[in-house]
């Protein structure tokens, strides 16, 4: 690929929100995947006084080829995480609040049981809050999947991240089927929700059935955003969209019947996402 276009260039500017929105965080001992994953939009949201919260450590027990997340060695479930992350929503007035993790197949439930108390901490401390959770796959544990359900999040994403045909170069000990089986036994009325990364070498007929698949399971809520490379270890571009075909991807999703579709280069499964449920 030749150097990134215009579109794809952000300024990064500090500011005191910001740094008060890092304090907090780095006082309760929060990972965020925003600094962690390298997110484009880390100075934007942290100067609105709002994260993706990181749960479980900041190490993953899986080596995808597009993540800048550390792997390695995970760290001790913390028994205290749930509920700093409740007081951080408190803290930052939050509306809306996504809570993430790293992959934890160290774990017999795959960290489900972290992400039921967190849940429940953010709801007892901040009750204003409407609960996003962006899981990982759980190794297809249905039972896993349902105690994190039975917490009351308002909204349970899972990314497919890319089309079938790229599963395997992209994310290794990832399954294709089996993530869509996930999205498709989340509970009413608890929203489905997914996220899809372009520009990592698949094409638009791949896309299509991908969005095909993502319907059949249910799943009503939709990002489409630019891959971007964290480094020369990682998977290449293999083209940078304008953004007039994010324009056209999101009509294409919407006329399959998604009911929300934010589709950007720099739209991530978790930026401005309370605009689905009109917190934005």
């Amino acid at each position: 690929m030749t150097g990134k276009p215009a579109w794809i260039r952000r300024p990064f500017r500090h500011t005191d929100e910001m740094a008060a929105t890092e304090g907090l965080l780095a006082r309760l001992g929060l990972n965020t995947v925003c600094r962690e994953a390298l997110c484009p939009n880390y100075t934007e949201c942290f100067s609105r006084h709002t994260a993706t919260i990181m749960i479980l450590g900041a190490r993953c027990t899986r080596d995808c080829r597009f993540c800048n997340v550390e792997g390695g060695a995970p760290e001790a479930v913390d028994p205290g995480e749930p509920a700093r992350v409740g007081e951080a929503a408190a803290a930052l007035g939050l509306s809306y609040l996504v809570v993430t993790s790293v992959t934890r197949d160290d774990l017999p439930d795959g960290g489900a049981a972290q992400f039921a108390e967190t849940i429940r901490q953010i709801r007892a401390q901040s009750p204003g809050t409407a609960v996003e959770v962006l899981v990982p796959d759980f190794r297809g544990d249905a039972g896993a999947l349902l105690a994190v359900a039975a917490a009351g999040p308002d909204v349970i994403s899972h990314n497919m991240e890319t089309v079938e045909e790229r599963y395997e170069a992209v994310r290794p000990g990832a399954d294709y089927r089996r993530s869509l089986e996930l999205i498709a036994r989340i509970p009413a009325p608890i929203h489905r929700k997914s996220g899809v990364m372009v520009g990592i070498g698949e094409t638009r007929a791949q896309l299509d059935r991908l969005f095909d698949d993502l319907r059949g399971a249910g799943c009503a809520f939709l990002t489409i955003g630019q891959y971007l490379s964290p480094s020369k270890a990682h998977l290449p571009v293999s083209e940078y969209l304008p953004p007039e075909d994010f324009d056209e991807l999101a009509r294409a999703a919407y006329a399959k019947g998604f009911e929300f579709v934010a589709s950007a280069p720099f739209v991530r499964s978790s930026y401005h996402a309370g605009e689905a449920l009109g917190r934005g």
